[in-house]
């Protein structure tokens, strides 16, 4: 736990690099998601921070917090970014510094073999700070992509596979598909040339390719005919079409970049 903290403190520590000394036209320059700037996606990192440390230290205004995102589920999350992206970027950044600290001391607190509630199932304090890293390194790469910046891969990449992985069949459920039921096996190539692997070796339905272009895909931040990730079988196959690694409504991707 104590690495997977350390982990998610390195990849805020990243993008934070990337903002700290942005000026204000810096701050509002847009990004790929549509309608969202550099200080939308910080703000989002906020307004995020804040609902897993509520889940871990306060399940019932959690709840109540959950409650007004399903009642606007295709609104809330635009809503939450847009309300932090009018505030003066300064203190947008010393929010988001003070609210990962927060969140980083939940989590290092939380009782062993707690799970704590979330916009999909339930989640330990390991998986919850894996998925703090996931959307970190997601919304790092909309400002990376916004400012002209080629991040380098590293091993933390690691912890956004194996969500991705792990969120197969949500990305079927979200969609009111049913997921197929034997496993799939996923090797996927290492910043430095290792193998990492996910599922039996058996597997008839396979995906295989580079991390960095699979976390791409399972965060959305590329479209798959971009990417060098690959499917054998048609479960597999179509696993790509859908896959995502956040919660919430099925995303509607990034087109192609032909198409653009």
């Amino acid at each position: 736990m104590l690495g997977l903290l350390g982990d998610l403190r390195a990849e805020s520590e990243e993008l934070d690099a990337l903002v700290a000394s942005l000026d204000s036209e810096g701050w509002a320059l847009a990004t790929p998601s549509p309608g969202w700037s550099v200080a939308h996606q910080i703000a989002h990192l906020i307004w995020t921070d804040r609902a897993a440390l509520l889940a871990v230290t306060d399940p019932e205004a959690f709840a109540e917090e959950s409650e007004k995102a399903l009642a606007a589920p295709d609104s809330f999350v635009d809503e939450g970014a847009a309300a932090g992206a009018s505030l003066p970027p300064a203190e947008l950044l010393a929010r988001w510094r003070d609210g990962r600290v927060r969140l980083g001391n939940a989590l290092r607190a939380a009782p062993p073999g707690a799970r704590f509630p979330w916009y999909g199932p339930p989640m330990s304090a390991a998986s919850l700070a894996t998925a703090r890293l996931m959307e970190t390194w997601a919304h790092g790469q909309d400002v990376a992509d916004a400012l002209g910046v080629r991040r380098e891969p590293t091993a933390r990449l690691r912890h956004v596979a194996w969500i991705g992985v792990r969120a197969r069949d949500y990305a079927y459920l979200v969609r009111r598909e049913r997921p197929p039921a034997e496993p799939f096996r996923v090797e996927l190539t290492g910043p430095g040339g290792e193998l990492w692997t996910y599922g039996p070796e058996d597997a008839a339905q396979r995906v295989t390719g580079p991390v960095l272009d699979f976390c791409l895909l399972v965060t959305q931040r590329a479209h798959r005919a971009d990417l060098a990730v690959r499917a054998e079988g048609a479960d597999a196959d179509h696993w790509l079409d859908i896959a995502q690694a956040f919660a919430g409504p099925a995303g509607a991707g990034r087109a192609p970049k032909e198409a653009r």
